[in-house]
């Protein structure tokens, strides 16, 4: 990027969208805002109200980095580190799924799950609701049921060294320490033994796209940055739910919900699976905003 004159927001700006949309970025303004923003450490709107600020060499120095990662196909989150959630900001980095605006209905569904165990137990306080995570990356969703659910208590899991160590910071980083626990383990294997049986709640975004779905059909810019474990779901994209499905009558409680984000193409087929088995009361597929299939949520028996 010549320096020749002064490079001021709004020239930056316009210089990196169109670098970006010659790179084939499908967004290529909205990438350009984002990563000035972070550059800058200005919000979107505060961009545009200092159109004739020049960058300081070593923000042009960071940009111009940003900007290459960016036309290499990375992901803009994990370029800027970080992304919004729902109510909350989340650290993001390379080796950690992304979050999705589409799991914000796995975090309805969880949601209500809490909101009915308090209802059933009228809203006891010697009597916690509890939810259990697996696989839980970033942290989005424990850390969204927690700080939306004050009082909750979430265990959340996963297999990734990587992804443990920045859902940790991220919880700390929200202030939620005492509300979340993260484990390292394969699916609830590291689970305190006496917890097993009392959650209200086992809400999971596993890794669910069929193999050849991701070889074939998934964008470049996911399946060359962000991590197989937490992409590949096997052939049919339900290796990982029919251990979520073996795992639920131990981990919940009688009447407990199980909420999972499946590939759209996996939902009837995963819904069977639970209607074979007994001890469920009810199942149902849920749709996203784009009107897709998206989630399974199942309820245990009892009360």
């Amino acid at each position: 990027m010549p320096r020749t004159e002064p490079w001021t927001i709004k020239r930056v700006l316009d210089w990196t969208s169109g670098y970006l949309e010659r790179k084939g970025d499908e967004h290529p303004r909205l990438s350009a805002e984002w990563l000035l923003a972070n550059v800058c450490g200005l919000s979107r709107v505060e961009l545009y109200v200092n159109f004739d600020k020049p960058l300081e060499a070593s923000e042009l120095d960071a940009m111009h980095a940003a900007i290459e990662r960016r036309a290499a196909g990375e992901p803009l989150q994990y370029v800027t580190g970080e992304m919004a959630f729902r109510h909350i900001v989340l650290k993001c980095e390379r080796g950690v799924l992304i979050p999705r605006p589409e799991t914000e209905i796995l975090v309805d569904a969880a949601l209500e799950g809490v909101d009915a165990t308090k209802a059933k137990r009228g809203g006891e306080a010697e009597a916690p609701v509890r939810v259990l995570e697996v696989g839980t990356g970033t942290g989005c969703i424990a850390l969204s049921v927690a700080s939306e659910r004050p009082g909750t208590l979430v265990t959340a899991t996963d297999l990734s060294p990587r992804a443990v160590e920045l859902a940790t910071r991220n919880r700390e980083a929200l202030g939620l320490e005492q509300a979340v626990d993260i484990v390292e383990c394969d699916l609830a294997s590291g689970v305190d033994p006496e917890l097993m049986g009392s959650f209200d709640v086992l809400v999971s975004n596993p890794p669910y796209i069929p193999t050849q779905v991701l070889r074939e059909e998934v964008p470049a810019e996911v399946a060359d940055f962000e991590p197989q474990l937490a992409l590949d779901g096997g052939d049919d994209g339900l290796d990982v739910f029919r251990r979520l499905l073996d795992l639920a009558p131990a981990a919940l409680a009688p009447g407990g919900m199980l909420a999972v984000e499946l590939f759209e193409g996996s939902l009837d087929a995963a819904a069977a699976l639970v209607r074979e088995r007994a001890g469920w009361a009810t199942v149902e597929v849920r749709e996203d905003l784009t009107r897709r299939p998206r989630a399974l949520v199942a309820v245990r028996e009892g009360q």
